[in-house]
């Protein structure tokens, strides 16, 4: 990815509706300039407090303040070294802290940092919060969760649908803060392509919303509408726990760059490859004229050591793409599990809209039996703006006018449950009285 390309950002973290105080913590770091872009990237981090109380929110906290200010001054030139370095020394102040106070002992936080730099995608991982990246009609899962029932599918044996319906699925195997040291998890470099969108989550936004309905809803709309519809839908669903969620979306290469190729850093450039295999070959011939000459025990041995350096590539090779995570046809929304990792389909459906159309009227409902303060001209002309949208068959239009109605809703409810939290911003203005009609497509 280059310093020229435009990203979007959005994070939005909420208390959900089952919960007293906010353990989630979410951070960004843009680069302001060329050169910081090229030793550090920008870094976006999402940590989820566990503890209890206060306890988890001062974890969480500690890791999105400490994790940025010692990657950016780490003189690892490496950005997987140097993110690996800033998650080790989050723990070590987490830690720290626990040790120091009773009240605070065996508190403790995920954490999953995502950096955007010239080499690609890094992320560095603890705990079972994610990263998830959608591309082209799918979206893939970056991070493998550190939770018991990822951990009994990794070891093999059970069937992942068993584990997830017999496992708790609340049960982290590693967090940032209890231990002296923590195993941190560095995933990538992974390609970075025009369009590409990235969601950070706690777990409570994947504990209701479907991987192929965060990435509809992800890969469609802006990132600040995108985060606003995914915590509204969580919410929604039960709002059992809080929610964070950091939306990203990478912009286009700027028109001097359009005609080149895109670099993917996990495969190795292509001329090296060639230069080896003409080196093997040149190695192979050689032995065989040695042979030929008569010199058979040296034409063996440098056949052979050819023969041995091909199939030490060819391991190789076989190490590092056939054991990473495959794409796999989908055919639906269903979620493929896969050397854990997971991907789906990211398709925006009819259905899904529709889906989106009832819980909207759920929301209307109870709107109307408990009285919450709705702008109600707002939400009727983003209501119809969602319904004609959907009849003509502009499925993003009618994704963006469901959500906002969405947003209208809870917004309002909000206002009536918790009067004492921060308003959201508005996602749009209160509309004209005599809204000019979208013309069909």
């Amino acid at each position: 990815m280059r310093w020229e390309q435009p990203v979007r950002f959005a994070a939005l973290s909420d208390l959900g509706l089952r919960r007293q105080n906010n353990e989630d913590a979410a951070t960004v770091r843009i680069s302001s300039d060329g050169d910081a872009y090229r030793r550090r990237g920008h870094l976006f981090v999402v940590a989820d407090g566990m503890g209890g109380h206060a306890v988890g929110e001062l974890a969480s906290r500690i890791a999105t303040e400490s994790l940025p200010l010692t990657y950016l001054k780490s003189r690892q030139s490496n950005v997987g070294e140097a993110l690996r370095e800033a998650i080790t020394a989050a723990n070590n102040s987490i830690h720290e802290k626990g040790q120091a106070n009773r009240d605070f002992a065996r508190m403790g936080t995920t954490c999953t940092a995502l950096v955007l730099a010239d080499h690609g995608a890094f992320i560095g991982h603890v705990g079972d919060s994610r990263c998830y990246r959608i591309r082209r009609g799918r979206i893939d899962q970056l991070t493998f969760d550190h939770s018991l029932q990822w951990e009994l599918i990794r070891r093999g044996g059970m069937n992942p649908e068993d584990v997830f319906l017999q496992e708790p699925r609340n049960v982290i195997t590693r967090s940032l803060g209890p231990e002296p040291t923590v195993e941190v998890d560095i995933e990538g470099p992974f390609a970075v392509l025009p369009g590409d969108a990235y969601v950070l989550c706690s777990d409570g936004l994947p504990n209701h919303v479907a991987d192929s309905e965060i990435g509809a809803i992800a890969g469609n709309l802006p990132p600040a509408e995108a985060s606003r519809l995914l915590v509204h839908l969580a919410n929604a669903r039960g709002g059992t726990d809080n929610v964070t969620a950091i939306v990203v979306n990478v912009g286009p290469l700027p028109a001097e760059f359009a005609g080149r190729p895109l670099e993917d850093p996990t495969e190795p450039p292509s001329i090296w490859l060639l230069i080896l295999a003409w080196v093997i070959a040149a190695v192979f011939l050689i032995g065989v004229v040695l042979g030929v000459t008569g010199r058979y025990v040296e034409g063996v041995v440098t056949a052979a050591l050819s023969v041995i350096a091909l199939a030490t590539v060819l391991f190789l090779l076989w190490q590092r793409w056939y054991r990473r995570p495959r794409e796999k046809t989908l055919h639906g929304d269903e979620t493929v599990h896969w050397r854990p990792y997971r991907t789906a389909a990211a398709a925006l459906t009819d259905d899904f809209l529709k889906m989106l159309s009832r819980i909207e009227a759920d929301l209307r409902r109870a709107a109307d039996e408990e009285g919450w303060p709705v702008k109600q001209s707002r939400y009727e002309h983003q209501s119809a703006a969602a319904r004609q949208a959907l009849a003509n068959g502009r499925r993003v239009e009618a994704l963006d006018a469901v959500g906002k109605a969405i947003d209208t809703l809870m917004r309002g409810m909000t206002r009536l449950r918790r009067p004492e939290a921060d308003p959201l911003p508005d996602l749009c203005p209160d509309p004209t009285p005599h809204p000019t009609p979208h013309p069909t497509s």
